[in-house]
Formats: C-alpha cells, structure tokens, sequence
C-alpha cells in the first residue's frame, strides 16, 4: 500500500469496501458482528425483478437473522464518510512520521475539519495497544512534559503557571514503547507505572529523579546522574543511559510542537497511541504499516462525545 496504489486501486467505496472485506475475512468466513457465528452469513442481493432494493456491501447471518456491513463493529461504524477515504487518512497518518494536522487532512481529503478531526481520532483509538506484556530485558523510563507554555516571571518560572502535560514513558531497548499521560509526576505514581509494565527480572534504568528512589527493592534498577552532566557511561558490558527513551520524546516533542501545535490534555493519551504505534512499528514499511492499523480497527468504536469530553 502506498498512497498512490490507494488512490487508483481504491478509488471509490465499491474497491475500498471490498479491500477492507478482505482484510477483516482473508479466509473468507464471514463473522457476524451482531452474535459472533463464523461462517453462516451470505451477501444480500436484490431480487431480479428490482422490487427489492438493497445497499451495496449488506450481508444477513444465517444464525441471528441480524443484518450488518463490513464497518459494523470497527472505528468506520456510522460513518458517512467514504471508505476510499478513510483509507487515505489511515495511510497519511501512519506514514507521516510526526503525524499529521486535522486542518491537513481536511484539506487533503475534501472533508470538514471537524470530521477531519473526529476521523484522526478514531485512527489513533484504533492504533492504542491493549493487554501488553511486561517489558523485559533492559527497560529505560524517564518522564518529560509536552505540549502548553511555561510563564516566567521576573524571579524566574512560577510553577503554578505550568500548564505542560506530564508524560511518562517505558522503553524495551529493541523492542516497543508505552507512554502514560498523570496529571503528576510524583514517587508513587511514576513506581506504580513502572511496576505495572515491567517484569520484575528486567533491567531498569532511570535518571536521578527521587521519585524513582526504591525501585531497587523489586528491580535491578541503575541510575544515570543528568544533573552532573552525565549521560552514559559503561558498567562491563551493559550501557547505562536513557538515550533510547530521549529519543523518543524527541519525536513525540517535534509532532507535538511542530505539527499538532496545541493538545488538549483529555485527548493526550490517543497522540501517545499514536506515537507508540508508530515507533513500535517502525521496521516496517509505511504500507505495511498501514495495513497493520486497518487489522486493528476491529472491536472499537469511538463515538464523538466521547472524544469530546475529558476522561
């Protein structure tokens, strides 16, 4: 898939219903998503008379006598949107790699920015991992606060100014990332992410923030000093640091700033879907990306005030 074989082999919603049809049944066992029966469900079609009428892309179960579209059950559910487009938008925002703009993808796409808007959100909802398991071997973890404005004042910050949003992050060096949005970054909310996604066998590293004093009680925890001026440095053969996290948010901090400008903190948990998704995805080329997130859209459905208002 690239955007170019989207816009000639998918052009309208026939193609992209159809495309989509595949990827939810590539064994061609359709499921119902009303009572869960596999493979008792068949097309409707109209009669030959043309007395009946029926939409395109309508299938009826065998078992529940419910009928039901491929959308029915995914992020598309109830859209008016075309499909066609909603496969450009899905492959816009997994190949760009500090996201893309809602006023971006109303502009491109043809449609309205608030349904610009509501369809990115549906992407990263779909792109969100669920029931992870624990990150082992060498696990990196550092907090950093992104989007708002710090106010300084003639003494220097004043803290109750501070509207950034904390964000806390675990990386498996090699492998995937999570991140968290707390509305505090204090010792027992930064332990508690730590001892919520980490396996207690793993390596953990830190910097010398106190709140992550007392990991060493449940984890081999080693503790870079940023505050000497100390990046890295070799204990045998194992790299102390928390270089590969930093690396991280600098792509999460250049997306954040540069492309989406302004954050709600309500929503900030589906930008770090986002951003997760495509660093955990990152060997993988942009269309198999892509493909990738549509295999994901199945089983979630994200309603408009729920995206709305502050979880």
């Amino acid at each position: 898939m690239n955007l170019n074989n989207i816009a000639q082999s998918y052009h309208d919603e026939d193609s992209a219903r159809a495309f989509l049809e595949a990827q939810r049944w590539p064994k061609g066992e359709v499921g119902c998503p009303k009572c869960g029966e596999v493979g008792r469900s068949y097309r409707l079609q109209p009669k030959k008379n043309g007395d009946t009428h029926v939409r395109k892309g309508v299938w009826k179960c065998g078992a529940c006598r419910k009928q039901f579209t491929v959308t029915v059950g995914t992020i598309f559910e109830d859209s008016h949107i075309p499909l066609n487009k909603w496969l450009m938008a899905i492959h816009l925002l997994c190949s760009s790699k500090k996201g893309m703009s809602a006023h971006q993808l109303h502009r491109m796409l043809g449609v309205q920015y608030k349904s610009a808007w509501f369809m990115a959100h549906r992407i990263r909802y779909a792109m969100a991992e669920l029931n992870l398991p624990l990150l082992t071997g060498t696990v990196e973890v550092d907090e950093t606060y992104v989007g708002g404005k710090q106010v300084y004042g003639p003494h220097g910050l004043r803290k109750n100014k501070i509207t950034k949003a904390p964000v806390v992050s675990l990386v498996e060096r090699g492998g995937k990332v999570r991140s968290f949005h707390k509305e505090m970054v204090t010792g027992k909310t930064l332990k508690q992410v730590v001892h919520d996604n980490v396996a207690k066998n793993a390596h953990v590293m830190t910097n010398n923030h106190p709140g992550y004093g007392g990991l060493k009680k449940d984890f081999k925890h080693s503790v870079i000093r940023h505050s000497w001026k100390v990046y890295a440095r070799k204990e045998g053969d194992v790299l102390i640091s928390t270089n590969t996290i930093e690396g991280y948010f600098s792509i999460l901090k250049r997306g954040i700033n540069g492309v989406y400008h302004h954050v709600r903190k309500h929503n900030l948990h589906r930008y770090l879907s986002e951003f997760d998704f495509r660093y955990n995805s990152r060997d993988l080329k942009d269309g198999e990306r892509s493909l990738l997130a549509i295999r994901k859209v199945t089983g979630k459905r994200l309603k408009y005030r729920d995206s709305s208002k502050p979880v």
